[in-house]
């Protein structure tokens, strides 16, 4: 287990008393890039996912709308949609859709499909070359068109801390576009590239978080700055009981966060983009989207095995977190 992890703070009897609750309750996900390897050599699609999901008790899956190259759903006809969609409601299970961009046509696709999938929520996040600046009123001009791509309020969009813009950062664009149904998706590990750390990310976005991608990650300090490299959770450096008691705690009445994406990432690696001596207004490279690196010597059998198991262990070990953090909280009560 993590140093960090070792402590947790104390609770009043309400915050013990909720904490039990949602524990018991907490809304987990399968999400595809758990399987990234897997949907890349297409072993596994969407269908396969959903049965993951259902086989483990899970509340749905989370899946970027390029999972499986030339099987995605950007590539299915509207037909197998529809299966998916008919699939997923007799398991009993939520859709849930990610873009890599904020740009209005990426966000119109993932709608499109979203309405054929009956999928309740779309995460997206700017992949913007320029001044920090700039990609702030870059992706707040692109978020404000949410309203007349989903004039019905259907669809629940999350913006995620991608590796570029920090927390503060974040909820100002939130601000600025103004719509409720925008919100935050909080990683474990991402805000690490922009120079923060999980506690102090999670501090500044809480009011707006209400999806969540949990991983671990080694922090690889590098040119005065913080990549880091996605690990077997429970092996890295993050304080993983932590966040997830912070963030069950938050919302009063109800839980805030509604859904927990399981995004086990095992030889995931992003590098620095923000640093302790930069500028005011940085620039921020372009980057692609996010892939595993395969070796070429790899045994790529064995690591599709493996990964399918990596993702079993992961759910194994939140779910050993949350009993963790239900006996800490009966402790104060």
């Amino acid at each position: 287990m993590n140093q960090s992890d070792t402590l947790l703070p104390g609770l009043s009897a309400a915050q013990a008393r909720r904490l039990i609750e949602r524990s018991a309750r907490i809304s987990l996900y399968a999400h595809a890039y758990a399987f990234h390897l897997n949907f890349r050599f297409n072993r596994i699609g969407v269908e396969d996912l959903l049965r993951f999901a259902h086989d483990h008790r899970l509340h749905g899956i989370k899946i970027h709308l390029d999972d499986g190259e030339a099987l995605s759903l950007r590539h299915c006809d509207d037909g197998r949609l529809m299966a998916l969609q008919k699939l997923a409601q007799q398991l009993g299970l939520e859709i849930h859709l990610e873009v890599s961009s904020t740009e209005g046509a990426e966000l119109a696709e993932a709608v499109r499909i979203g309405r054929l999938l009956a999928a309740t929520s779309i995460r997206c996040y700017p992949r913007y070359a320029g001044r920090v600046y700039e990609i702030i009123a870059w992706t707040i001009r692109d978020l404000r068109q949410l309203e007349q791509l989903d004039p019905e309020g259907r669809f629940r969009f999350t913006l995620e801390q991608h590796e570029d813009l920090k927390g503060e950062e974040l909820v100002r664009i939130v601000e600025a576009v103004g719509n409720p149904n925008l919100k935050l998706l909080f990683d474990f590990a991402n805000m690490l590239n922009a120079y923060e750390q999980p506690l102090e990310a999670l501090a500044v976005m809480g009011p707006y978080i209400t999806d969540v991608h949990i991983k671990d990650a080694e922090v690889v300090a590098e040119n005065d700055g913080w990549g880091h490299r996605a690990c077997r959770s429970g092996e890295g450096e993050l304080p993983m009981a932590r966040l997830l008691l912070e963030l069950l705690l938050l919302g009063e009445a109800e839980s805030q966060v509604v859904a927990y994406g399981l995004e086990e990432e095992v030889g995931y690696y992003a590098p620095p983009l923000r640093f302790a001596d930069e500028a005011a207004d940085p620039v921020i490279p372009w980057r692609d989207v996010s892939e595993t690196e395969l070796a070429p010597d790899a045994d790529l059998e064995a690591l599709l095995e493996r990964e399918v198991q990596n993702a079993r262990d992961q759910l194994a070990h939140v779910r050993g977190l949350l009993a963790r953090l239900r006996r800490h909280a009966e402790g104060f009560l």
